[in-house]
């Protein structure tokens, strides 16, 4: 599993971004895949997952009926589309790869393999 993040930038508040996470491995169909975020001084946070087959998915309260996961298994890829972006989004956003199956894992310790992040910063 090697996970490459992508799509992050400066936005202002209101503005979308879709951010994407594409894995050069071989078992990403088979994998459930997260997106969490950190903030500077803060620890990271959950922010949305999505099962293997891209039928179950779960985001955050705080994130809900702003942010969509969805996941590509025949490009490798998950994204995540963030709409209505506010300050408090600001953070170094992670995608992460965790076991198989129908699960929805929200917690980081669930997750072996990790991206090395994209940047989103949201002004006002």
């Amino acid at each position: 599993v090697q996970l490459q993040a992508s799509g992050g930038g400066l936005v202002q508040t209101g503005d979308s971004l879709r951010l994407s996470c594409a894995d050069s491995g071989r078992t990403f169909s088979s994998r459930t895949m997260g997106w969490f975020r950190q903030a500077p001084g803060k620890e990271r946070e959950f922010v949305a997952v999505i099962n293997s087959s891209g039928g179950r998915t779960y985001v955050a309260d705080s994130v809900k009926g702003r942010f969509t996961i969805s996941r590509d298994n025949a490009k490798s890829t998950v994204y995540l589309q963030m709409n209505s972006l506010i300050v408090g989004d600001t953070a170094v956003y992670y995608c992460a790869a965790g076991p198989g199956g129908t699960l929805l894992y929200t917690s980081s310790m669930s997750y072996a393999y990790w991206g090395q992040g994209t940047q989103v910063t949201v002004s006002s």
